[in-house]
């Protein structure tokens, strides 16, 4: 019988994540770098995404510089992507958007970004990359959700439809993937400190009543997502999927 923490070894295999340039994106990037895959990070900072190779190394990271809400240029990209390391075994869909526009001054243009990068990128990518993973019977793919998959939060009527829209997809993508070895999964993280929450962590008094409304007492920190997100791009989890973990310190329990 294999030790247990070798169901967390990534040797060998190829992680995709997008938004690696920062927050839980290059989080996700480092654990999995860390896990023993080789890592290709997407984001549109082309700056960013190098701090990132030079942390982890160049000979087991690349960086893509793209805009993963092109749909027209989704089939160039996963050429892109396979081009450092093969064809990527998994995939972890962090890129994301919210606008904060409250539901009577919701424009289209914000309305179409915001579905473009939450909810049909990470279809449209996965679709493109999940060949390869059927043809080696192997793949993981991670959406993101959100404490708003299921909670109304003001301002967040576009991003909340599109992560409760995440869940589905991801049932969805269970659905029509899992018979070929490709597990799909989602995290909701609760209230982390990254770029997209800086508004939440600026307001002391708003992030130490959200880390009251957890059954911890605490906001997260980087580093809790690390085995969440190693879980489900892992041997470990291998009969899971079609699920929503949520990552929250207990804020949808409460």
């Amino acid at each position: 019988m294999a030790h247990p923490a070798a169901l967390f070894d990534l040797s060998g295999k190829v992680a995709c994540v997008t938004g690696a340039s920062s927050g839980l994106g290059r989080q996700a990037a480092l654990a999995l770098a860390g896990a023993g895959a080789r890592v290709v990070g997407v984001a549109r900072r082309a700056d960013a995404l190098e701090a990132l190779v030079s942390d982890i190394g160049a000979d087991t990271a690349a960086a893509v510089t793209a805009d993963v809400a092109d749909r027209s240029a989704t089939a160039d990209l996963a050429q892109a992507l396979a081009a450092p390391f093969g064809a990527p075994d998994i995939v972890v869909h962090a890129a994301g958007i919210n606008t904060r526009e409250p539901a009577d001054d919701v424009t289209p243009e914000g309305w179409d970004q915001t579905l473009a990068l939450n909810l049909t990128a990470p279809f449209f990518l996965s679709q493109t990359l999940v060949p390869a993973m059927k043809a080696k019977g192997w793949g993981r793919i991670v959406n993101f959700a959100s404490l708003q998959t299921t909670r109304a939060f003001p301002g967040g009527i576009a991003y909340g439809a599109t992560k409760a829209g995440i869940a589905q997809l991801t049932r969805a993508m269970a659905e029509a993937w899992s018979p070929h070895g490709i597990t799909a999964n989602a995290i909701g993280p609760g209230f982390f400190p990254t770029e997209l929450t800086a508004a939440v962590f600026d307001d002391a008094d708003r992030a130490a009543r959200n880390a009251a409304q957890t059954c911890m007492g605490r906001n997260g920190t980087l580093g809790d997502m690390d085995g969440p997100i190693l879980f489900l791009c892992s041997d470990a989890s291998s009969y899971v999927t079609g699920q929503v973990l949520m990552v929250d310190g207990g804020f949808t329990a409460k």
